[in-house]
């Protein structure tokens, strides 16, 4: 598959995405509706958000989570005297850069559950 079809499939996936929540939206008023208050129609948008937003933070976070532990694989090669210095380092990288995903995560937990905007 050529460069041109894996973004126009990505375009696509994403249009159908953002569209999905106003297209799935119920026009009955009952009393769900009524008891959502002021920003509740907006709580689709919220959650596609918070989705959003986790999937950034984790991917960017598995990201910088290779690079880290790539470099100190490389950095271990090169010099193993160091090995006990070097391990030590890119564990306490790691949690740091995992503690930001959960950090993400605990913030969208509170978005979709405690929902301040009602």
């Amino acid at each position: 598959m050529n460069k041109k079809m894996k973004v126009a499939g990505l375009i696509i996936f994403m249009a159908v995405i953002m569209l999905a929540p106003m297209a799935l939206a119920s026009e009955g008023g009952g009393a769900a509706a009524q008891d959502e208050g002021r920003y509740g129609m907006f709580y689709s948008f919220i959650a596609l958000g918070c989705v959003v937003g986790l999937g950034l933070a984790a991917g960017g976070g598995g990201i910088g989570m290779g690079n880290a532990v790539s470099g100190a694989v490389n950095a271990m090669a090169r010099n193993p005297g160091f090995y006990g210095r070097i391990f030590t380092n890119m564990l306490i990288g790691l949690a740091l850069i995992e503690s930001l995903v959960i950090y993400t995560l605990v913030i969208v937990l509170v978005l979709l559950y405690a929902n301040p905007f009602l």
